[in-house]
C-alpha cells in the first residue's frame, strides 16, 4: 500500500518542485552574472594604458620640481591662516602622488628599474617639499600653531584606513580606460600628502620635533598604504611581470612590503587606541558635569562658570575634571563631597581615579576676573542689540553710580547754610524692593534741634527734601526726619 501511495504522487506536484528548482537555480546564476558584471574590474583595464600613465608621472624634474615648490608654498600659506580652501587648493596640484604610484606598480610587477627610479624621485619630492617649507616658516613672521597645523601631528588607526582605501579608488581610476579624474583629486584631498610635509617643515622651522615627527609619521603611514593598494590592485588585475627578475627575488620584495605595513600598523593601532579612551573619558565626563554639577543651584551670587572647565585625560595618569565657580557665594564641602561620591559609582566607571578640581571665586585670588567679566558680556550681549542700546545700558550704570557717589561736604555745607536749626544730616544707600525688581535707593535722614519749633521743622523738612532732589539732579531721593522724644 505504502509503495502504491508513493506512486501515486501526482505529476503536477512533481512537476512543480522541478520548476521550483529551476527558479531558484536561474536566479543565483542571473545574481552572480550581476554580481560579477557590478564587480568585475578587469574586463574594463588598459594595462599597457595604465602602465605607461603611472611611469610618466614618476619623474620630478623640470615643470614637475616647480609644480611641487608653488604648491607647497600654497599648502604652507594655507596652514598658517588656517584656511581649508586653500590647503585643499594646493594638494589639488601637487604631483606628489606620482612616485607613490611608481613604487606600488614595481612592487607588483617586480620592475626593479622602475622601483629604483621611483625610490630616487620620492626621495626629492620628500627633501624638496620640507625644505621649502621649512625655508617658509623660518622667513615668514607670522607661525601661528593653526588647528590645520596640528590636525597633521597625531595619527591613528583612521589614517591608515584613508590612506588606505584612497589608495584603492585611485588606482582601480588610472586603470580604467578613460581614467576618471574627479576620483583622482578627490584621493589627492582625502589622503592629504602635501599638509603632513609642510608641518614637517614648520615644525623643524620653530625647533618643535614632536610636531616634525608625528607629521613625517603621518607622511610615512599615507605614502606606504597607497602603495601597498597600488600593489594590490594591480596584482588583482594581474598585471603582466617583468620577466628578467627571478620569482623568488619578487616574491621577498612583496612579504618585506606587506611586513613593513604591518609594522607601521601597529603604533597607528596604539594611537587610535589612546584617542578612543581619551574620546570616552570626556564624554563621561561632559555627562557628569550636566548631571551632576550644572543643576546645583546658588541661593545668592555664585555661578558656575561651565565655559572654563577643564578635562584632561592625561592617558589615564592623574586625569582630573577642573569647575571654576564665581560670586561670593561658594559651595558647600557636603556637596562637593556628594559630587565626589556620585563620580565614583557606577554611573561613571572612567571617572573612578579622576581627580576633582573645585576652583571658587572668593577663595582663589590669582584667578582672572576679567574671565568672569567676559563671560557675563557674553551671555547678556544679546541683550545689546545695537549701539544705542548699549548707551541705554552704560548711561543706566552711571546713572546708579551717581545717585551712590554724592559730594556730602559740599552738601551738607549748604544745607546748614540754609537751614539754621539742622542738628545732624546722614545719608545711606538703601536696598528697596516692591517684589517685582529690586533697586538701591540714596536716602537722606534729617535731626533737627530740640529748641526748634516743630510747625517749622516740619516745613523745613519739606523744603529741604525738595532741595536735594533739585540739588543733587535725582527724583528718587528720600529724605527721613528723625524724631526726638
Amino acid at each position: 500500500m505504502e509503495e502504491n501511495g508513493k506512486n501515486n504522487i501526482p505529476p503536477n506536484q512533481t512537476d512543480s518542485g522541478e520548476e521550483v528548482k529551476k527558479d531558484i537555480q536561474g536566479l543565483l546564476g542571473s545574481t552572480k552574472k550581476f554580481l560579477l558584471e557590478l564587480l568585475d574590474i578587469r574586463s574594463n583595464t588598459d594595462q599597457d594604458a595604465t602602465k605607461e600613465a603611472i611611469i610618466a608621472d614618476i619623474p620630478f624634474k623640470g615643470h614637475t620640481s616647480w609644480i611641487l615648490i608653488c604648491s607647497i608654498f600654497i599648502a604652507s600659506i594655507g596652514l598658517n591662516a588656517n584656511s581649508t580652501a586653500v590647503v585643499i587648493g594646493a594638494m589639488l596640484i601637487s604631483p606628489l602622488m606620482g612616485p607613490i604610484l611608481g613604487i606600488g606598480l614595481s612592487l607588483a610587477v617586480n620592475d626593479v628599474d622602475t622601483l629604483r627610479r621611483s625610490l630616487k624621485n620620492f626621495t626629492v619630492m620628500v627633501v624638496l617639499s620640507v625644505l621649502t617649507a621649512y625655508l617658509f616658516f623660518a622667513i615668514f613672521p607670522l607661525r601661528d600653531e593653526s588647528s590645520e597645523l596640528l590636525a597633521r601631528t597625531a595619527p591613528d588607526i583612521r589614517d591608515v584606513l584613508i590612506a588606505f582605501f584612497g589608495g584603492l579608488a585611485l588606482v582601480i581610476a588610472r586603470a580604467k580606460k578613460g581614467t576618471i579624474a574627479s576620483v583622482i583629486f578627490g584621493v589627492a584631498i582625502a589622503t592629504a600628502l602635501m599638509p603632513p610635509l609642510c608641518t614637517v617643515g614648520f615644525g623643524l622651522a620653530i625647533g618643535n620635533y614632536d610636531y616634525a615627527s608625528g607629521a613625517m609619521y603621518l607622511f610615512s603611514i599615507n605614502t606606504i598604504f597607497i602603495a601597498l593598494a597600488t600593489f594590490l590592485v594591480l596584482k588583482l588585475l594581474r598585471f603582466p611581470m617583468v620577466r628578467y627578475v627571478n620569482s623568488q627575488k619578487r616574491r621577498l620584495i612583496g612579504r618585506l612590503a606587506s611586513l613593513f605595513a604591518v609594522l607601521v600598523m601597529i603604533p597607528a593601532g596604539m594611537t587610535f587606541w589612546d584617542a578612543l579612551q581619551e574620546s570616552l573619558f570626556r564624554k563621561q565626563a561632559q555627562r557628569f558635569i550636566e548631571d551632576k554639577i550644572a543643576p546645583y543651584q546658588f541661593e545668592g551670587s555664585g555661578r558656575f562658570m561651565e565655559d572654563f572647565t577643564d578635562i584632561e585625560f592625561n592617558k589615564g595618569e592623574n586625569p582630573f575634571i577642573e569647575l571654576v565657580f564665581m560670586g561670593n557665594e561658594t559651595v558647600p564641602d557636603n556637596v562637593i563631597a556628594t559630587w565626589k561620591k556620585q563620580k565614583d559609582d557606577g554611573s561613571f566607571d572612567r571617572l573612578k581615579n579622576t581627580e576633582l578640581h573645585i576652583i571658587q571665586g572668593s577663595k582663589n585670588e590669582q584667578l582672572d576676573q576679567l574671565k568672569y567679566v567676559d563671560q557675563l558680556y557674553e551671555t547678556q550681549k544679546t541683550e545689546l542689540l545695537d549701539k544705542d542700546a548699549r548707551i541705554k545700558v552704560l548711561e543706566g550704570e552711571l546713572d546708579k553710580l551717581g545717585r551712590l557717589s554724592i559730594p556730602f561736604a559740599d552738601v551738607s555745607a549748604e544745607a546748614i547754610t540754609n537751614y539754621g536749626n539742622l542738628e545732624s544730616l546722614g545719608f545711606s544707600p538703601t536696598i528697596q524692593t516692591d517684589f517685582k525688581k529690586i533697586d538701591t535707593i540714596p536716602v537722606f535722614e534729617v535731626k533737627w534741634k530740640t529748641d526748634a519749633k516743630r510747625v517749622q521743622t516740619i516745613e523745613d523738612t519739606k523744603k529741604l527734601h525738595a532741595w536735594l532732589k533739585l540739588r543733587l539732579k535725582d527724583s528718587t531721593i528720600q529724605l527721613k526726619e528723625i524724631v526726638q522724644d
